[in-house]
C-alpha cells in the first residue's frame, strides 16, 4: 500500500520509458515538481506530500508497536545523539560521493534517465519544502523498509542476509522510473544501511544520512541547475 505500491508504479514508468523511442539517457524525470499554478496552493500541497510521508512512517511505527516493539529497539530513541550523528555523517560520506559517480556513469552509459531532483521555481518556501521533502523521504523510507520490513521479516524467520537482501531490493524497486541505475546504486544503499542497522540497531543514522543526501542533492540540484555544463 505504500512503498511496494510505489514499486510497482516505477516499474511501469520504467517500461513507459523503454518504450520510447527515445534512449533512456536523453529523456529526463523531476522528483519534486509544481503541484499547483497557485503559488501558496503550490506550497500546501508540497506540505500535504510530506505529511503523507510522516504518515506512512508512523504506520510502520505503530504496527510495530502493537506487537510490543518501542522505539528503542529499533533505534528511534535520544540516547546515543553523539553516536548517531557520527554514524550519519560516515553513512552519508559512504553513499553519497560513490553514489554520485555511479548516477553519472550509468547516465553516460545509457542505463539511466537523467534526473531532475528539482523543477520548483525560486519560490520564496522552496528550501525549506525541499529540506522537508528530504527528511519525510528519509523518514518514511527507514522506518518502513528497514526498521518494520527487516525486523517483520526476521520475526517470520528469515534469515539474516535474506531479509536484508529482499528490503534492499524494495528500496531499489521504487527507484526504477529513474532508470537501472537508479535502481542498483539504490539496493547498494539498502544493502548498507540495512547492514549498519542489523548491527547497531540504531535507526537514527540512517534517517539522518539519507536527509542529508537528499537535502544536498535538491538544494545542489538547485543552486547549480543551468550554470554548470555537465549538469544533466
Amino acid at each position: 500500500m505504500t512503498l511496494g505500491l510505489s514499486g510497482l508504479r516505477s516499474l511501469v514508468r520504467l517500461i513507459d520509458s523503454l518504450l520510447q523511442p527515445t534512449p533512456l539517457n536523453q529523456q529526463s524525470v523531476a522528483i519534486n515538481v509544481p503541484q499547483a499554478r497557485a503559488d501558496l496552493l503550490d506550497l500546501v500541497a508540497q506540505l500535504l506530500g510530506v505529511l503523507q510521508l510522516a504518515a506512512w512512517g508512523g504506520i510502520g511505527l505503530y504496527l510495530l508497536w502493537r506487537t510490543g516493539i518501542k522505539l528503542r529497539v529499533i533505534g528511534l530513541d535520544g540516547t546515543r545523539k553523539l553516536a548517531d550523528s557520527l554514524g550519519a555523517l560516515g553513512l552519508a560520506a559512504i553513499i553519497g560521493i560513490p553514489g554520485l559517480a555511479f548516477y553519472f556513469a550509468a547516465w553516460a552509459l545509457g542505463l539511466n534517465l537523467a534526473v531532475q531532483p528539482s523543477t520548483l521555481d525560486n519560490q520564496w518556501w522552496m528550501s525549506v519544502a525541499l529540506i522537508l521533502a528530504a527528511a519525510g523521504n528519509a523518514w518514511a523510507e527507514e522506518v518502513l523498509v528497514v526498521g518494520y520490513l527487516i525486523t517483520r521479516l526476521e520475526q517470520l524467520g528469515w534469515r539474516r542476509y535474506t531479509a536484508l537482501f529482499a528490503a534492499a531490493v524494495l528500496r531499489g524497486s521504487y527507484h526504477l522510473y529513474q532508470g537501472f541505475g537508479g535502481f542498483v546504486g539504490n539496493l547498494v544503499m539498502g544493502l548498507v544501511f540495512g547492514f549498519y542497522w542489523q548491527r547497531t540497531r540504531r535507526l537514527w543514522p540512517l534517517v539522518i544520512a539519507h536527509t542529508i543526501l537528499d537535502v544536498v542533492a535538491f538544494i545542489g540540484y538547485t543552486m547549480l541547475r543551468g550554470k554548470v555544463s555537465w549538469l544533466p
